[in-house]
């Protein structure tokens, strides 16, 4: 962890949400405080934030996740509003500024429009800004979809050539079996190479408020660390737990960048 400056730090749905759906305003703002803390110490911290699309849902009061691509793009629309108001107003508390940007696949696959997003996300950077980045579900279909935000990030630290990618979770890591089922499923801290069998390991999908599960986690280490960005994933119940880390401790499970 020595020589670091620029973080990437994913945060999922059920990391800022209750079980009821509704926006966890406690932890968010722990979040918020840990990431203002460590601008102050003198890293660069790019947030990419799920959670547009659960936030809509309980702002419009529908009593599930939408289905329809019409619905979701509606529901992300109402909801991205709400969860950036509630970022920048967190921030502003420790007086730091963010900027929205949303992405979608072709933004990444056209040079000149690329090119334009890492412009901005450096240009943010060097005034002291914290870029908020999220899929752009609004206008998304599934041609121009990065499919969850755990891929969204690794192309994120990627594209701003961080140092380091942080993914928060619901559990402490990635377990050589499923913690839920298995009471004496042990932590795995340290991946070197990512094979088949650990992809067997990770399992499907994530919650029901979310997309991702551990396997698009791995698939996310995978593509960052191809790519020369060490990942951690993480829990990210305990933000500060980012201090340890940053300090040389072990925590959650590491991958090595190639």
């Amino acid at each position: 962890m020595d020589n670091l400056k620029r973080i990437v730090i994913k945060v999922g749905t059920s990391s800022l949400t209750h079980e009821t759906g509704k926006v966890n305003y406690r932890q968010m703002e722990h979040l918020v405080r840990v990431i203002s803390d460590l601008k102050n110490q003198g890293y660069e911290v790019v947030l990419v934030s799920s959670g547009a699309i659960s936030v809509g849902q309980n702002k419009l009061g529908l009593a599930e996740r939408p289905k329809e691509t019409r619905q979701k793009q509606a529901t992300a629309a109402v909801g991205q509003c709400d969860l950036m108001y509630t970022y920048s107003k967190l921030f502003s508390e420790y007086s730091h500024c963010v900027g929205q940007i949303l992405l979608t696949k072709d933004v990444i696959e056209d040079e000149n429009r690329k090119t334009n997003a890492i412009n901005t996300f450096n240009c943010l950077l060097e005034t002291d800004a914290v870029p908020i980045v999220n899929e752009n579900d609004t206008i998304s279909t599934y041609e121009i979809e990065f499919g969850d935000n755990d891929h969204l990030s690794a192309i994120v630290s990627v594209l701003c050539k961080a140092d380091l990618l942080v993914i928060l979770t619901d559990t402490n890591g990635l377990y050589d079996s499923d913690p839920h089922q298995n009471p004496d499923a042990k932590l795995i801290e340290r991946v070197d190479n990512i094979t088949p069998e650990l992809f067997g390991i990770a399992g499907g999908s994530g919650t029901r408020r979310g997309t991702g599960g551990m396997q698009s986690k791995l698939d996310a280490a995978d593509f960052a660390t191809k790519n020369g960005v060490d990942t951690v994933i993480m829990s990210g119940a305990n933000p500060e737990k980012i201090y340890d880390l940053l300090d040389g401790q072990s925590v959650g499970t590491s991958f090595s960048k190639k």
